[in-house]
């Protein structure tokens, strides 16, 4: 999910940071990197380094989009401040109740989810 107007990732949020500090947590201008036509922002050098080594174990999946809207056909936007970790995967929701649900039965939800995101990724293509 890119902020078509800043070209911001995930809000500026470090994607890292998720998975190493268990929180979202802003990222800086200082640490920022160029990915898949966004603009990436990070808490630290090293946090940076991470994901440029495997940005396809911390970029959120569906990128960005609330699994449970994926699943459904439609784009949600997930919120950085909603999410949840499963299969070693961030996901981002539109609100909490959404990730509650989704808690419940992550690898249901996620091969829903699954099956609809590349109908979904082509209605967000221009």
């Amino acid at each position: 999910m890119v902020d078509w107007h800043s070209g911001l990732a995930i809000s500026g949020y470090d994607p890292v940071a998720f998975f190493t500090d268990g929180k979202p947590t802003a990222g800086s201008p200082e640490f920022e990197l160029r990915y898949s036509g966004a603009v990436w922002r990070f808490a630290n050098i090293g946090n940076r380094a991470a994901f440029a080594a495997r940005p396809d174990v911390y970029t959120p999946k569906y990128g960005g989009y609330d699994p449970l809207g994926v699943a459904r056909g439609v784009a949600v936007a997930g919120n950085p401040n909603v999410w949840f970790i499963a299969g070693q995967r961030l996901f981002l929701f539109y609100d909490g109740g959404r990730r509650e649900k989704f808690a419940a039965d992550p690898a249901r939800f996620a091969g829903s989810a699954d099956r609809k995101w590349p109908d979904v990724l082509r209605t967000l293509t221009p």
